[in-house]
């Protein structure tokens, strides 16, 4: 690995740990644990976690919330030379919106299996028959993402199973 992609790794790890405590925020909050940081010119625009439950919205994901709150920031609907940090695989809602809003670059942690639209199940941010192709790079804090997720999963179902015998 050369000095650049120290460099990069580096970087890509920092904003991810943002991320991540984002993502603690949004199940402290009962939410699926999922966080989302924008930055650009090495500077956060915007963040978000996953709200949907808490907000009634199905749309209110990590990537969308951030997205929603860079716009004004950025006084623009285009997030041109921004890079998206997530700690999931963007679903194809958000894989769409990376592709409208012209984000340049994707780094999420861990694969989404299920649903995922950047690689995964589908690859909607690099679809050549869109008008835009999003960079993606995966994996960054891969092992600590799924950790959370899988046991935030894991503790709701032994949550659901126990109300189920109640």
């Amino acid at each position: 690995m050369n000095n650049d992609e120290q460099v990069q790794q580096h970087t890509d790890e920092r904003f991810m740990r943002q991320a991540i405590l984002l993502a603690e925020k949004a199940e402290a909050e009962g939410e699926i644990p999922v966080g989302a940081v924008l930055v650009c010119n090495g500077e956060v625009i915007a963040q978000g976690w996953n709200q949907s439950i808490q907000l009634h919205d199905p749309s209110a994901h990590a990537e969308m919330q951030a997205i929603r709150k860079a716009g004004p920031n950025m006084e623009n609907y285009r997030m041109l030379d921004c890079t998206l940090y997530v700690t999931l695989e963007p679903c194809p809602m958000c894989a769409g919106l990376l592709v409208h809003s012209r984000v340049k670059r994707l780094v999420f942690a861990a694969s989404d299996l299920k649903t995922g639209s950047c690689g995964s199940v589908f690859n909607l941010a690099n679809n050549e028959k869109l008008n835009h192709q999003v960079e993606i790079t995966s994996g960054v804090l891969k092992e600590e993402c799924s950790t959370m997720l899988s046991a935030f999963f894991k503790r709701r179902r032994k949550e659901k199973k126990a109300e189920k015998l109640a």
